[in-house]
């Protein structure tokens, strides 16, 4: 019966009526190791590279002989179809190696120090010889400075970007989307040179009898300054998604501008801005420059984020790192694992209270 038969008579089309031919999973593992064979052959035969040589020949043997059997198999358009499907998923492959090869290097080297004198005790008169000694004091500056640098941060980055979206017109606004653009891609470096010269250098001895002092504010002051582009541009991006239709709907009500935007819009675009302020907070809490430019570091516990030296973990990685006792290295490894730890504990938390959002739902 013909198509046009089966319309005529009513038969409807399914995927039980149709049949065409498929490549089966056993010809397609079939043609892999055959193009891995003949790739290890050529290579390693001729003597012209090593394993990562075979995968990449061998991988291109593979998409040209799937190419060949698909298309004498299913056809030209299903074989360029598989085709295209096995580069996607290569390259799905490759963007996860480096990032499944970093987790593991990280969690590998860093459990030898997972400790509770790690996680009790400072660097305070810790000699070179000496294998205890944690990193404490750097999780507390961590903590306060990320903190501070959030709720300074955080309200002015929504803020600025609900002005933007909802009320900026003309050529102020576009001048605040300029200079946010720019400081987007400022050096870290800059933004503790900045607050050096303007906070520990003049501001800072009104309150200390004249004398210039580092302080764990004031690397909070230089982390909320590169955060705040980052959280304005996302924000803005996450609010302009917000469909107009529930904006013209609350207007229609009658209910005010800043009303809607407080109970339709925000909500709405609720999980979006949580992503971006976790991605600036990520970025602030592995900032060394910055901490090292105008808190100084410090080996002893500074609960006081106002006065004095402190430390952070990023800045207590690069120390150890760069130490030359034997014991450092485990302790630099560790510290990297527990500021990867605390950003993730964050991000699933801030997750969480986003998702309770009704309207998100």
């Amino acid at each position: 019966m013909s198509l046009l038969d089966r319309e005529l008579s009513g038969v409807v089309m399914t995927p039980d009526n149709i049949r065409t031919k498929k490549l089966s999973l056993v010809a397609n593992l079939g043609v892999a190791v055959a193009a891995l064979l003949v790739s290890a052959a050529l290579v390693l035969g001729l003597g012209i590279g090593n394993w990562v040589l075979v995968v990449v020949l061998g991988w291109a043997l593979y998409l040209v002989g799937l190419l060949y059997v698909a298309g004498r198999v299913e056809g030209r358009r299903a074989a360029r179809n598989r085709a295209w499907k096995s580069l996607i998923y290569s390259a799905c492959i490759l963007a996860i190696l480096p990032l499944a090869s970093v987790v593991w290097t990280l969690v590998s080297k860093g459990v030898g120090r997972l400790d509770g004198d790690f996680f009790g005790t400072s660097m305070n008169n810790i000699g070179a010889r000496d294998q205890n000694g944690g990193a404490y004091h750097a999780i507390i500056g961590t903590l306060e400075q990320v903190g501070i640098a959030a709720l300074i941060a955080v309200p002015l980055g929504v803020l600025g970007a609900i002005y933007l979206v909802e009320y900026g017109r003309g050529k102020f606004a576009g001048t605040v989307r300029f200079f946010v653009d720019v400081m987007t891609g400022i050096p870290s470096i800059v933004a503790g040179l900045f607050i050096l010269s303007f906070w520990v250098l003049i501001v800072s001895p009104w309150f200390n009898d004249g004398q210039p002092r580092f302080s764990g504010f004031a690397a909070s002051l230089a982390l909320s300054v590169l955060m705040l582009p980052t959280i304005v541009r996302s924000t803005e991006e996450m609010l302009r998604l917000v469909p107009g239709p529930l904006r013209e709907g609350a207007y229609a009500l009658g209910v005010p501008q800043w009303k809607t935007i407080l109970k339709i819009v925000v909500p709405t675009a609720l999980p979006g801005i949580v992503t971006g302020v976790m991605l600036a907070i990520a970025r602030a809490a592995g900032e060394t420059a910055p901490v090292l430019l105008v808190a100084g570091g410090a080996a002893a516990i500074n609960f006081d984020p106002f006065n004095g030296n402190q430390s952070s973990l990023a800045l207590y990685v690069y120390q150890q790192a760069g130490d030359a006792s034997k014991y450092a290295p485990a302790r630099a490894w560790t510290a990297a694992l527990t500021l990867v730890t605390i950003v993730l504990i964050l991000t699933i938390a801030a997750k969480m209270l986003a998702r309770r959002n009704s309207l998100t739902r």
